[in-house]
């Protein structure tokens, strides 16, 4: 049996190139003017600091799933966008990065942090 074991060192390298280009390209940009009026609402508040009419507005978003850029523990903070005719928070949420009030880092996800777009403002 022929061996290479150069193989396994190029096979761990491509593997690295690729999660770390997965980890560092930005999300796909969205309009502010294509947004559904609910989420400019939460735009204006979270620029205001609020206040926020829900309990979660506010929290860290962890960034586990690495859709974002790679930030800092803490960097990321989540936001309600309501959803008509929710009977809960419903799905849609602006996610902000670094100063909420004035970074200009925000997106946005209709999806529970399944995808996210970038605000374009």
């Amino acid at each position: 049996m022929i061996r290479f074991p150069w193989f396994r060192s190029v096979v761990v390298l491509t593997l690295l190139a690729l999660s770390f280009a997965a980890c560092t390209r930005e999300a796909p940009e969205i309009a502010a003017a294509d947004l559904p009026k609910e989420a400019h609402e939460t735009l204006a508040l979270i620029k205001r600091g609020g206040p926020f009419p829900y309990q979660r507005d506010g929290a860290v978003f962890g960034n586990f799933e690495k859709r974002l850029p790679l930030r800092s523990s803490g960097y990321y903070r989540e936001y309600t966008v309501p959803t008509p005719g929710a009977r809960d928070r419903g799905a849609r949420r602006i996610v902000a990065g670094g100063d909420v009030r004035t970074s200009g880092e925000y997106y946005y996800t209709a999806d529970h942090y399944t995808s996210f777009r970038r605000i374009r403002e």
